[in-house]
């Protein structure tokens, strides 16, 4: 079976996903093409090569419009707070998570599901992607007390989720992976300011999600696995654990992260033939 087995040494998450798919011969064309079949707009993509202490990695993102020149002007840790921690439950103030120049409109997980699917896209990726989302909303319903379907998300944050899943879920089908695999995530260390205040890493969210997988935390401080990137892993994945020793890989692909860290802040998976089961 077509085999990827993502290797988590810098965490993840679904733009570091996604890039590292772009990495693996996906086009760019193709990706925007998908993503116009979503009834969403009001957004550009960013996908360019760089280097993380010297390992070539693709880096994508999504960005919306108006946003752009704070974009470049934020620092990382903070885009990557502010792309990630969308989802709120209904009884938080609108402007909690510091996007103070939107009018916020809050889309649910009803209002999502329909969102994708109602677009041109096969059965399997429109079911993969509703699924992610389950995961997300069942985990931050949990968090605060709610049933899954009131847990809501920024429009702003939707935008970016739904772009991020429905395009790693596109390119895995795209690239004909078959099943994935997942080693122990290393999620980081601190705490990181939400709108509740100061929380412990893994986030709250974060760690509900990652029930039932292996992970560990360093001296690196800061957020490396996020609420998305958790999600597509518990979704989609069918083996978490080592990298199994008779998984002769084909080819590495590398997906960048917005941070600057003292490792390569970067996505490695591996692609080859093998059956996990």
């Amino acid at each position: 079976m077509r085999t990827l087995y993502l290797d988590c040494f810098s965490g993840i998450s679904g733009n570091m996903f996604v890039g590292m798919m772009l990495q693996n011969d996906i086009s760019l064309e193709g990706l925007k093409e998908t993503f116009s079949r979503l009834p969403v707009s009001g957004y550009s993509l960013i996908c360019e090569p760089v280097v993380k202490q010297g390992i070539q990695a693709q880096y994508y993102d999504v960005v919306l419009d108006g946003e752009r020149a704070e974009h470049e002007h934020c620092c990382p840790d903070e885009h990557e707070y502010r792309r990630e921690h969308h989802h709120e439950h209904v009884h938080e103030h609108p402007h909690a998570h510091g996007h103070h120049h939107h009018v916020h409109v809050h889309r649910g997980l009803r209002e999502i599901k329909e969102i994708i699917e109602k677009a041109d896209l096969s059965a399997a990726v429109k079911a993969k992607s509703c699924a992610v989302f389950e995961t997300l909303a069942i985990a931050e319903g949990k968090v605060h007390g709610l049933p899954p379907e009131e847990v809501h998300f920024h429009e702003v944050g939707a935008v970016d989720c739904i772009l991020d899943i429905v395009g790693a879920v596109w390119a895995l089908e795209e690239s004909g992976i078959e099943q994935i695999g997942v080693s122990p995530l290393h999620t980081g260390s601190g705490f990181i300011q939400c709108a509740h205040g100061l929380m412990p890493v893994p986030a709250p969210a974060t760690a509900e999600i990652l029930t039932g997988l292996p992970f560990y935390g360093t001296a690196i401080d800061g957020e490396l696995v996020t609420p998305t990137g958790a999600a597509l892993v518990k979704t989609l994945a069918a083996y978490a654990g080592p990298r199994p020793e008779d998984f002769v890989h084909e080819r590495i692909i590398y997906g960048a992260g917005t941070k600057d860290l003292e490792i390569p802040n970067v996505l490695r998976g591996y692609i080859g033939e093998y059956k996990m089961f």
